[in-house]
């Protein structure tokens, strides 16, 4: 019997590529995203289903287990990929940009598991997969509100997994460094407060440099393969780096003196 996925923010970027590759493999896909109506390509797909859901819903969070278990019977794996990027000066950032920053990226996770936690307990096992990012355990000037959402998840995770393991439910998640999606794009949201001086210089050449970065970085099927290797490895494994550098600079900010970290990435910030 196939076993099915569930994968939230599908509609493009990393949640799109593994919705197609875990459909070619053979599995089930529940695929869901703000607007299924949209949705041309993955619809066609013979093992791939749409969902309408907005993870900072709570009656699409409260309903989407019990629609998925209409079509599929039951879900293996559920996989927590929805986020954007809030950018810009802290100063300039409203408490409402604040707000959904979390609502989206933490909040949104925290209670779509909390929904899958006894769902997973009463079939005796099952298993959560987080999208993390390199920078859930490193900083980056500007983007203070996404790092700090990203490391609230790293933390979140963790403890999870420590919590989960004795009912036989896996707790995973992926880091990506730098991939070409639409990130930088229309996942991306930059903090607008012309009140607010001093950052011009600083915005310019960070934004521009990560823009670039994403431009020549690889595509998200370089995730969406860390992802089919977490869900069906059948380890009690952690976390799992992806894209290039993604493993070095993770290293790096290990072994070396914070200072030292911070040091090099602002050399190649300016």
């Amino acid at each position: 019997m196939s076993k099915t996925i569930l994968i939230t923010g599908a509609s493009s970027g990393i949640g799109r590529a593994t919705a197609k590759l875990f459909a070619e493999n053979g599995w089930n896909v529940a695929a869901t995203m703000r607007s299924p109506e949209e949705e041309k390509e993955l619809k066609e797909l013979n093992n791939l289903k749409l969902y309408k859901l907005d993870v900072t819903k709570k009656e699409d969070l409260q309903s989407i287990i019990s629609k998925v278990e209409k079509d599929f019977s039951s879900i293996d794996v559920l996989f927590n990929n929805a986020g954007y990027g809030a950018v810009g000066a802290f100063e300039k950032s409203s408490e409402e940009e604040v707000l959904q920053q979390f609502r989206v990226n933490l909040f949104g996770v925290m209670d779509l598991t909390r929904e899958f936690i006894p769902y997973f307990r009463n079939k005796g096992e099952g298993m959560i997969i987080n999208t993390s990012s390199v920078v859930g355990r490193f900083t980056i000037p500007l983007y203070s509100l996404y790092c700090s959402s990203k490391w609230a998840l790293e933390g979140f995770t963790e403890a999870l997994e420590f919590e989960l393991r004795q009912f036989n439910i896996k707790v995973k998640m992926i880091e990506p460094a730098a991939i070409k999606t639409d990130f930088h794009g229309r996942s991306l949201k930059v903090f607008e407060n012309d009140s607010v001086k001093g950052y011009e210089k600083m915005e310019k050449n960070i934004l521009s440099g990560m823009k670039k970065r994403n431009e020549k970085a690889p595509g998200p099927e370089v995730v969406a393969e860390t992802v089919f290797k977490a869900a069906t490895d059948g380890k009690y494994k952690l976390r799992y780096p992806t894209g290039k550098g993604a493993s070095a600079v993770l290293f790096a900010r290990k072994i070396l003196p914070t200072s030292w970290f911070n040091k090099i990435l602002l050399k190649q910030q300016s």
